[in-house]
């Protein structure tokens, strides 16, 4: 299982269009990905409605993991998606 911690960038964490652009990214990996607040529950991270749920804050640290052959590469983009202020973009 490869694991990715990262701090997340979005001036207003993520909620509606952040969110949507995360789990559409995991969606079309190919790759099960799973998102978690530090000690929090772990959700799919291809679901928006579990991504909502956890009520991700700006400056919040996410826990990101993924299983198969191309997990490094996607949890990488992932983390660049997270590492952004999607707001302004």
């Amino acid at each position: 299982m490869t694991e990715r911690t990262v701090m997340i960038a979005s001036s207003h964490g993520l909620h509606a269009r952040p969110a949507s652009l995360f789990t559409q990214a995991a969606m079309k990996s190919g790759v099960n990905v799973f998102i978690a607040k530090t000690e929090g529950k772990q959700v799919n991270a291809a679901s928006i409605l579990g991504v909502i749920s956890l009520g991700i804050e700006s400056g919040d640290t996410v826990t990101l993991t993924a299983e198969g052959t191309d997990a490094d590469a996607v949890l990488d983009h992932l983390v660049g998606l997270l590492e952004r202020d999607l707001d302004a973009e």
